[in-house]
């Protein structure tokens, strides 16, 4: 078995959940890389959504931005923001890829602000984006992450963008679509999803080497998981190539873990 970084792990576990002639919302970093890996190995149908207007390109590199001139290299659409978020809004994407400095046990996330009063936070954060938005309308949500006790978090200091909510019915009580909401959370522990009855949070599986204890006390919420619990697939030989050699050959994102 090949030698594999952390953040390697992750990114392919992420491309293994989109499947072929899905339509997934995708930002820069790790998520364009899952995305891009997914396109050039099992789902070449894959159409890729970026929010400055880009949609089903076929991306040569890494793009630095989501308004990367290489997000439309090829692409279906140049189009706008608003006709990206429109698709989402009619319910015609499947997944989106988000993140945050804290999520909940219901998979809420916060990237506004850390502490107990807005108007004088500890830290304050660059808000939601299109985060919100994205959350809302997408069916499926992603998330990689790292994984520490300062971002799994008991409640989110602020929600941005809208998990479970609550629990179970609270999107739903909250105006939002039917049948939306958090789907896995990849991180470099373990690939985590949520319960069906309660909503919350629940390991599917641990990366090879990583014990529950350690996913537990690096969780500031209880957590449960599936019986039997697996062993995360590493990624093949075949995966870490493309992703080395063609997604992000100079290491913008497997370079820093």
């Amino acid at each position: 078995m090949s030698d594999y970084k952390p953040i390697e792990q992750m990114i392919c576990a992420a491309a293994r959940l989109l499947e072929d002639g899905a339509v997934v919302v995708v930002g820069t970093g790790a998520p364009c890389a899952a995305a891009m890996l997914a396109q050039k190995t099992t789902a070449p149908n894959l159409t890729l959504m970026f929010e400055a207007g880009g949609i089903g390109p076929q991306l040569p590199r890494m793009p630095i931005s989501v308004g990367d001139s290489r997000t439309f290299y090829r692409g279906l659409m140049a189009t706008s923001m608003n006709d990206v978020m429109e698709t989402c809004q009619r319910g015609l994407a499947d997944y989106t890829f988000l993140g945050g400095a804290q999520i909940d046990a219901y998979g809420n996330l916060n990237s506004t602000m850390i502490g107990d009063d807005y108007e004088h936070p500890r830290v304050r954060l660059p808000g939601s984006g299109g985060a919100n938005d994205l959350a809302s309308f997408c069916w499926r949500v992603l998330v990689i992450t790292p994984h520490d006790r300062r971002r799994f978090v008991e409640k989110v200091d602020f929600v941005t963008t809208p998990g479970f909510l609550s629990g179970p019915a609270a999107r739903e009580e909250a105006g939002l679509p039917p049948g939306g909401g958090p789907y896995k959370v990849i991180t470099d522990l373990g690939v985590l999803g949520f319960a069906e009855e309660t909503c919350r949070m629940q390991v599917e599986s641990l990366h090879d080497g990583v014990s529950w204890e350690q996913v537990r006390a690096a969780t500031g919420f209880e957590l449960s998981h599936t019986d039997p619990l697996p062993t995360t697939e590493p990624p093949t030989e075949d995966q870490l190539r493309i992703l080395r050699d063609e997604v992000d050959p100079h290491g913008y994102i497997i370079g820093r873990g």
